[in-house]
């Protein structure tokens, strides 16, 4: 049997760092989505308050197995 995979695209922000906003998108879409099978860093971006970087923002691809 075939697999089919589909491509979502997501965007996730932390106070922390990358590595954990990527870590809340992956974790935040798999409540809803099953199946997630890798996820690809798009783009990174940071907010900046007061001087001081606020969020770091990230704009994820996640790849997921769908039931057929």
């Amino acid at each position: 049997m075939s697999k089919v995979l589909k491509v979502i695209e997501v965007l996730s922000e932390s106070s922390e760092s990358y590595e954990d906003a990527i870590k809340n998108a992956v974790e935040s879409t798999a409540k809803s989505v099953r199946h997630i099978r890798s996820v690809y860093i798009n783009e990174q971006s940071a907010t900046v308050k007061d001087g001081k970087v606020d969020k770091f923002r990230v704009n994820v691809k996640l790849t997921f197995e769908v039931d057929v």
